[in-house]
């Protein structure tokens, strides 16, 4: 009996017309909420929340610490709920998560509510952020995964450059519960329809087919061979150390620059950041899938460091704004890169459990970053110490990414 033509055809993944770039589409959008109310909001929630209730800023940072925490632990089991439940469902969940969380913590009057507001939201972030993505996509793109990726995730940018104004815009005219009820509703209205027409069963030339066929070893079998494979490990220590760097760069970026360049530079040098790591993401990813990822990683790392350590050590308006241009330029890159390397070192029925334990372990170490640059600036009375602490951890993790082991594939059997 001959096999059905559609499962033989091969998939023309450059193709406008491939139905995985409705998938992107939909990334996009779920990138835009997730990150705008997952990561760009807690910014917007710890002033709000400390203006309308005048709780101290310790006990509402206290809370989104073990947001990024607990969502860790939540986000190591987003690959195995992708592979039984499916991606529609599973990102529907992640919406119906995240759309819950903001009525949450628009709803938030006492301390212990924020917290419950803060699990909720990990949930929420779990279902619609970097594992999610990635997990979803691989499983319709296998050569163009890269540029792939890096489209969706522009919408985490667009979520921080578009999302967070708009929010506090209507914070301003309608109060802060209004807005985030709004938002949530927003948020229901825009994706699920779109998820529920746009996302159907992926190509059985790809990911969830081909692991549910083979299903040579179990997802916690997987795990621990992860963790006891060198290239692995080299790959998720060295993006750890770098997400460390430079979430605790950024946050602190403002808090350097304003009493060096003043208030207004430092917020065009930060929108200079954000904005260039969207023209680095774009660009890379036209040539990303044919690259050395683990050397363009190593080049990335370095040109953070080398762009800090003129930060420290200039103070000129335009230089400085020219070297948070630098930094930007790979920072969009540096969350899209492990999964590749992953995609290009590991068996492919093992993606999903590697790049969400990769994912996960990364969130619990940048979760320190700013309490750590913060605690070195108090103690060392400025920046310079913390700053050159992330000059030297992006240096060892530029070289340890280099770091390849044996060229052997965990996850398959024996």
């Amino acid at each position: 009996m001959l096999d059905n033509p559609r499962h033989a055809a091969p998939i023309d993944e450059s193709s406008l017309r491939y139905e995985g770039w409705r998938i992107v589409a939909v990334c996009f959008l779920l990138a835009t909420f997730g990150w705008g109310l997952g990561f760009y909001g807690q910014s917007v929630y710890v002033a709000e929340l400390q203006r309308a209730r005048g709780w101290p800023a310790s006990l509402i940072s206290a809370g989104t610490t073990f947001f990024y925490l607990f969502g860790a632990l939540l986000v190591v089991f987003v690959g195995e709920a992708v592979r039984k439940y499916g991606p529609r469902l599973c990102l529907i969940a992640g919406t119906l998560a995240m759309a819950a969380a903001a009525v949450a913590i628009g709803a938030v009057r006492e301390p212990w509510q924020l917290y419950l507001a803060d699990a909720v939201l990990a949930f929420g972030w779990a279902g619609t952020s970097l594992a999610m993505i990635t997990n979803t996509i691989s499983l319709w793109f296998d050569h163009k995964r890269g540029m792939a990726i890096s489209l969706a995730l522009n919408g985490a940018s667009f979520g921080g450059i578009v999302g967070v104004p708009l929010l506090v815009t209507m914070i301003s005219h309608v109060g802060f519960a209004t807005a985030m009820y709004a938002t949530a509703g927003a948020m229901l209205v825009l994706l699920v329809p779109v998820i529920l027409l746009a996302v159907g069963r992926p190509p059985e030339h790809h990911g969830w087919h081909a692991a549910a066929k083979a299903k040579p070893q179990s997802s916690a079998q997987i795990r621990a061979h992860a963790l006891r494979d060198v290239g692995f490990l080299t790959v998720t220590i060295a993006f750890a150390l770098v997400l460390f760097a430079q979430v605790g760069f950024i946050v602190h970026l403002i808090s350097f620059l304003d009493p060096v360049i003043g208030r207004e530079r430092a917020a065009v040098a930060v929108a200079v950041l954000t904005a260039m790591a969207v023209v680095g993401r774009v660009l890379f990813s036209m040539v990303i899938d044919r690259l050395n990822q683990r050397l363009a990683s190593a080049l990335s790392f370095l040109s953070q460091a080398a762009a800090l350590c003129v930060v420290i050590n200039l103070h000129n308006d335009y230089v400085l704004i020219a070297a948070c241009a630098v930094f930007g330029f790979s920072v969009g890159n540096l969350i899209t890169l492990p999964s590749l390397i992953v995609q290009q070192e590991f068996d492919s029925a093992s993606f999903g459990v590697l790049i969400s334990l990769n994912t996960a372990i990364n969130q619990v170490t940048y979760a320190f970053g700013p309490g750590v640059v913060g605690f070195l600036r108090d103690f060392s009375g400025g920046y310079a110490l913390p700053f050159y602490l992330c000059v030297a951890l992006e240096v060892a993790a530029a070289a340890l990414i280099m770091v390849r082991g044996k060229p052997h594939r965990v996850g398959k059997g024996a």
